[in-house]
């Protein structure tokens, strides 16, 4: 066996700790529930505005996760989601969908355990809307 096949084959799981920050959790959460059909917006209509808002303003950052607030531990998360739903779609579908698509993607991604996906839809979008209500209060 060579060197590096050696090296390679021991087991490191001993050899450091690996760490993930709520932030990343909940921008994976974020992108999963936005991926869902039905789903036209996560976040209250102000937690939109600001968000837009902050995108705006010079290192305001360009990433935003409004709508989700998520809880880490060593092995396990939970994520509560606010949404915005489309008129006409089934809302207890939609919100099945979202959080089987967020416990996957959270969960292939991190190696933790998703204990819970709390849903509250805050909204239902009308087509005949504005598309984004930051636009108008600026």
């Amino acid at each position: 066996m060579t060197e590096f096949a050696e090296r390679g084959s021991r087991n490191t799981g001993s050899l450091g700790r690996t760490t993930i920050a709520e932030g990343v959790v909940a921008k994976i959460a974020f992108l999963a529930a936005g991926d869902v059909a039905g789903v036209h917006a996560l976040g209250s209509g102000l937690s939109r505005s600001v968000g837009a808002l902050r995108k705006r303003v010079p290192g305001g950052g360009t990433t935003t996760t409004h709508g989700v607030k998520v809880e880490v531990g060593e092995k396990q998360a939970a994520v509560d989601l606010d949404i915005v739903v489309e008129y006409g779609e089934v809302i207890p579908d939609v919100g099945q969908s979202v959080r089987e698509n967020v416990i996957s993607a959270v969960e292939r991604m991190t190696g933790l355990e998703v204990v819970e996906v709390n849903i509250a839809v805050s909204d239902v979008w009308l087509p005949e809307e504005e598309e984004s209500e930051a636009e108008r209060v600026v």
